[in-house]
C-alpha cells in the first residue's frame, strides 16, 4: 500500500502536492527511496543522508521507517546522498532535485560491508580493566537496574578457520554490584543466585556463525543456579588493534542477550507473594570485551 501511494501518476503542481502520501510545498521538491538489505527484505533504521554538492553542507538527515522508506523535502538543487547501516556497505549517489517535482521512487540494496582483519589463530585471553560485564533489568513497580559483575575470567581460542572457534567465560557470582548493598547480597542470596551453592556464571561456547559484515552469534551453554540453556550471544566484532602501554595485539567485541530469570531461579512470581521485591524475569546481558593475544596453546577451560 505505501508504495501504490508513492508511485500515484502526479499532474501538476498542485495535483503532485495532493496525489502524494506527503505533501510538497510550492517551490521545493522531494526525494523518496526504499532501503533494502541484502536479503532484498525492507530495512528500517538505515541512516540517509543528504549533503549540497557545492558546499557540502547536510541539508537533510532520516532513517528509513518499518518499511524502508524514506522521504525528504528539499530546496531544488544537486544532492549527495549517503545511505549506511550497521554492518553493511554505505550506498553513494548524485541526485537531482527538481522545483515542483518528487523524483521517481529509488530502490537502494546494501550488501555485505568489507568485514574487518579476523584475530589470528592462538589463544586470546580478556583483559578485565578494559572489559565490562553488564545487566540491565527492570525492576518490579521501579525503574531499571543497572548492575555489573567485577571479577571474571576466560579467553577465547581462535581456530585457523573462526567458525570453529570456541570461547570460555568464568563469572565470580558473589562479585555483582548494581550500586546499593542491601540489593546486592539479596541477589548474591539463595533467592537469586545462591552464590553459596553456585559460586560461579559460566559460559562456553564452540559455535561462531557468521552473520555478515561484522556481525557474529555465539552460541553456547550459559550455566548459572545449577542450571545450563542455551543462550545466543548476538557479537559485533570490533576488529585488532595494538594497544595498551606495552601496545599488546588486541581484539575487541560488543555483544548482547536476553535471558529469562525463570529459566535459572526462583520462580518471580512465588517471590512476589512473599512480599519480595525482586527485579523483572528479563534480563539483558551486555559484553564489551578485549581480549590480548597470549600463544598458540589451546586455554585450558576453567574449572
Amino acid at each position: 500500500m505505501p508504495l501504490a501511494l508513492f508511485r500515484r501518476k502526479r499532474a501538476g503542481s498542485a495535483a503532485r502536492g495532493a496525489g502524494l502520501a506527503h505533501p510538497v510545498p510550492s517551490g521545493a521538491g522531494a526525494f523518496h527511496c526504499q532501503v533494502t538489505d541484502p536479503f532484498g527484505q525492507s530495512m528500517p533504521g538505515a541512516e540517509v543522508t543528504l549533503t549540497t554538492t557545492d558546499t557540502g553542507r547536510v541539508a537533510a538527515k532520516a532513517t528509513t521507517d518499518p518499511y524502508g522508506l524514506v522521504f525528504l523535502t528539499l530546496q531544488p538543487g544537486r544532492y549527495g546522498v549517503l545511505i549506511a547501516a550497521e554492518g553493511l556497505q554505505p550506498h553513494q549517489q548524485t541526485i537531482e532535485v527538481l522545483a515542483d517535482a518528487t523524483s521517481p521512487l529509488t530502490s537502494v540494496q546494501l550488501h555485505p560491508g568489507r568485514p574487518p582483519e579476523l584475530p589470528g589463530p592462538g589463544t586470546w585471553l580478556f583483559d578485565p580493566p578494559h572489559t565490562a560485564i553488564r545487566f540491565i533489568a527492570k525492576h518490579v513497580g521501579m525503574a531499571h537496574v543497572h548492575g555489573r559483575f567485577t571479577r571474571f575470567e576466560g579467553g577465547i581460542h581462535v581456530a585457523p578457520d573462526m567458525a570453529d572457534s570456541r570461547v570460555e567465560v568464568r563469572i565470580d557470582a558473589a562479585s555483582i554490584d548494581t550500586g546499593n548493598n542491601t540489593r546486592d547480597n539479596h541477589l548474591r542470596s539463595a533467592d537469586f543466585l545462591d552464590v553459596e551453592r553456585y559460586p560461579y556464571v559460566h559460559f562456553s561456547s564452540d559455535r561462531f556463525l557468521y552473520r555478515g559484515g561484522s556481525k557474529w552469534t555465539l552460541q553456547g551453554a550459559l550455566t548459572m543456579h545449577g542450571v545450563s540453556r542455551t543462550v545466543d550471544l548476538d557479537t559485533n566484532y570490533l576488529g585488532v588493534v595494538n594497544g595498551g602501554y606495552a601496545e599488546e595485539l588486541r581484539c575487541a567485541a560488543l555483544a548482547t542477550a536476553e535471558l529469562h530469570r525463570e529459566d535459572y531461579t526462583l520462580n518471580w512470581r512465588t517471590m512476589l507473594a512473599r512480599g519480595i521485591a525482586v527485579v523483572g524475569p528479563t534480563v539483558k546481558l551486555e559484553l564489551d570485551v578485549q581480549a590480548m593475544y597470549r600463544s598458540h596453546d589451546t586455554p585450558t577451560p576453567p574449572e
